[in-house]
């Protein structure tokens, strides 16, 4: 089972620079991040940058991600 943790420096290993706080139960996680890789970025592709960080996992390990976006 994936913990917040392990999605938290997925997401920030993924995209240099990033800063994300994570939360969930094993299942179901609710993420915010906010990294300069968002500039000029509508919000789907920010969501999609942050989906391409988590890789397989996103199918395989995460059942649900509830996810907010924003420049710092």
């Amino acid at each position: 089972m994936i913990t917040p943790q392990e999605i938290k420096d997925l997401i920030e290993a993924g995209l240099p620079g990033a800063q994300a706080r994570v939360s969930g139960d094993g299942h179901h996680f609710e993420a915010s991040v906010v990294s300069p890789a968002f500039q000029g970025k509508t919000r789907i592709q920010q969501h999609q940058l942050v989906y391409a960080a988590l890789g397989d996992r996103m199918r395989e390990q995460i059942h649900a991600l509830s996810l907010k976006t924003d420049l710092p």
